[in-house]
C-alpha cells in the first residue's frame, strides 16, 4: 500500500550526505594526516532546521461517502452531529526568504480553507496558497515575514544511491524531527500515487505529518520535497520518496508565474524500450522511449518524429524511459523549442521540436460535454488525465487529475485516439474504468 503523508497519511523524506574523495598521498613514514575537513552535522542542521516548517491545515468536514451525510434535515433526523473542519498537518520548506516562498505538497493544502505555517522559533502565520499542482504533488505558499531563512536548491541529478541522506518534518505533528537514511534508489516511477514520477527513494525513517518536508545534502542544499512512504501495514517500514529538486523548481516557476503548471506535448505516444523491442530493432542500449504513434499535424509530425523512432535525449538529458520523456516534455514551458535526439534504423538523428499546450490535443474538442473541461495525455500504454478545470462538467462528474483510464464501458482503451473514439460510440452513461492512487474505480458519467 502506498500512503502520502500529512496527518493521517504516511510520508518520507531524505537528506543527502556527499562522500568527499580522499586525494592520493605518497607513501610516508609516518602517519598521514587529511587537510579535507567536514562540518559536522549538527552545525549543519542549526543552519538548515530553521528554513522547514510545521503548516496546519482547516479544510471543510472529514470525508464522508453518502451524500445524505451533508443534508442537514438528514442530519437533524438520525440525530447527527453537525460537520466538524477537518484538521491535518504537515511540512514546509522556506526556499525564498524575502518573498516568503514555502514549497509543500499538494496532497497537504488541498481543499484548505485556512493555512497556518510555524517557524522553528515558533512565530506563526497565516499562509497564502501561491499555487498547487496535484500530478506532481506540489505547492507552493506565501508568508509575510521578517527574519527568514531559506534553504538554497542543490543539484539532485548528481544524486547517487548510497548517498547519507537526512529528512526533516514534522511527524504527528509532534514538532521538527530529523531522521538519517541513504539514498535506496533513482528514477523511481509506476508508485501509482500522481501522474508525474521520478522518485528519489530513501530508507530514511518517515512517519505521518512529514509530507512537504526537506531533503538535503551535507552542505545544506536542498534536493528533494518527501512526499510518500510504502506502508503494507500503515507505518513506516523504510521505504520512502521525495520528489527530486530539478522537477519541484521547474513546477515552482510555473506555480509563481501563472497559479497552475500548463503542461506542453509534442503529439506521439510512447513506451519503454524494453530488452525484446531493443533486439528487435538491433539496438544495444535498453535506455530510450519508443514511438509508438505520432499524432497527426502534431508538433512530432512536423518535425518528422515516426513509429519505431527511439528518443534517446531531450536537450542534452539522457532519455531512459517512456515516463522520462513525459516528465521532461510535460514539465517543459509551452512555446519553447527543445533539441531532440533519436534512434531510426540504428542511426542517431536530432531535430529541433515545439512544445505546444496540453490543451492542443486534437482529440480535445470530440469529447462529449460531460467529460468537457478534462484534458488527457498517452503514457506508456495508458490514458492520464493531466488536468481537470474547477467547476467544469468533468469535475462535476468526479474526474480528477493523475486518473489513470484504463476503459470505457467495459472497453480497454489505451491511447487517447482509442478513448476519443470509445466516447464517440458510447451512448447514455458512460463507464469509466478507472486506477486513482493505485485503487482501481469505477466512474460513472451520466
Amino acid at each position: 500500500m502506498t500512503v502520502r503523508s500529512s496527518n493521517y497519511i504516511g510520508v518520507f523524506a531524505a537528506f543527502c550526505l556527499s562522500l568527499t574523495p580522499m586525494p592520493a598521498y605518497p607513501a610516508a613514514a609516518g602517519p598521514v594526516v587529511s587537510t579535507i575537513t567536514q562540518r559536522p552535522l549538527p552545525d549543519v542542521l542549526e543552519q538548515v532546521t530553521p528554513a522547514v516548517v510545521n503548516i496546519a491545515v482547516t479544510s471543510g468536514s472529514s470525508a464522508e461517502t453518502n451524500p445524505l451525510y451533508n443534508d442537514p434535515f438528514f442530519r437533524r433526523y438520525f440525530n447527527m452531529p453537525e460537520a466538524q473542519p477537518r484538521l491535518s498537518a504537515g511540512s514546509g520548506v522556506i526556499v525564498d526568504a524575502d518573498k516568503g516562498l514555502i514549497l509543500t505538497n499538494h496532497h497537504v493544502v488541498a481543499d484548505a480553507s485556512e493555512i497556518s505555517v510555524t517557524l522553528k522559533d515558533r512565530r506563526r502565520f497565516k499562509a497564502e496558497l501561491v499555487g498547487s499542482d496535484q500530478a506532481t504533488d506540489i505547492a507552493v505558499l506565501r508568508i509575510k515575514a521578517s527574519r527568514l531563512t531559506a534553504l538554497p536548491f542543490g543539484n539532485s541529478d548528481t544524486l547517487r544511491v548510497g548517498d547519507t541522506v537526512v529528512a526533516i518534518g514534522n511527524p504527528f505533528g509532534l514538532g521538527q524531527t530529523v531522521t538519517s537514511g541513504i539514498v535506496s534508489a533513482l528514477g523511481r516511477s509506476g508508485i501509482n500515487i500522481e501522474g508525474y514520477e521520478d522518485f528519489i527513494q530513501t530508507d530514511a525513517s518517515i512517519n505521518p505529518g512529514n509530507s512537504g518536508g526537506a531533503l538535503v545534502t551535507d552542505d545544506g542544499k536542498l534536493v528533494g520535497i518527501n512526499t510518500a512512504i510504502i506502508a503494507p501495514a500503515g507505518g513506516n517500514v523504510g521505504i520512502g520518496f521525495a520528489v527530486p529538486i530539478a522537477m519541484v523548481s521547474s513546477v515552482m516557476k510555473q506555480l509563481i508565474d501563472h497559479g497552475e503548471v500548463r503542461r506542453g506535448r509534442i503529439g506521439v505516444a510512447v513506451q519503454d524500450l524494453t530488452p525484446d523491442l531493443a533486439d528487435a530493432l538491433k539496438l544495444t542500449d535498453n535506455s530510450g522511449a519508443v514511438v509508438g504513434s505520432v499524432e497527426d499535424g502534431s508538433p512530432a509530425a512536423h518535425a518528422g518524429l515516426q513509429a519505431g523512432d527511439v528518443i534517446v535525449s531531450v536537450d542534452s538529458h539522457p532519455i531512459s524511459s517512456s515516463a522520462d520523456l513525459r516528465n521532461r516534455i510535460g514539465l517543459t514551458p509551452v512555446g519553447s523549442d527543445v533539441a531532440v535526439e533519436y534512434l531510426r534504423d540504428g542511426t542517431r538523428k536530432s531535430v529541433t521540436i515545439h512544445i505546444a499546450p496540453e490543451n492542443a490535443a486534437a482529440s480535445a474538442p470530440a469529447l462529449p460535454d460531460r467529460l468537457e473541461g478534462a484534458q488527457f495525455e498517452d503514457a506508456a500504454g495508458n490514458v492520464v488525465v493531466a488536468h481537470v478545470e474547477q467547476g467544469s462538467a468533468a469535475a462535476r462528474a468526479g474526474l480528477r487529475a493523475g486518473d489513470v483510464i484504463v476503459a470505457v464501458n467495459r472497453k480497454p482503451v489505451a491511447t487517447v485516439a482509442a478513448l476519443t473514439a470509445a466516447l464517440r460510440e458510447a451512448s447514455g452513461t458512460i463507464a469509466l474504468d478507472l486506477f486513482r492512487g493505485g485503487a482501481k474505480l469505477f466512474l460513472v458519467v451520466r
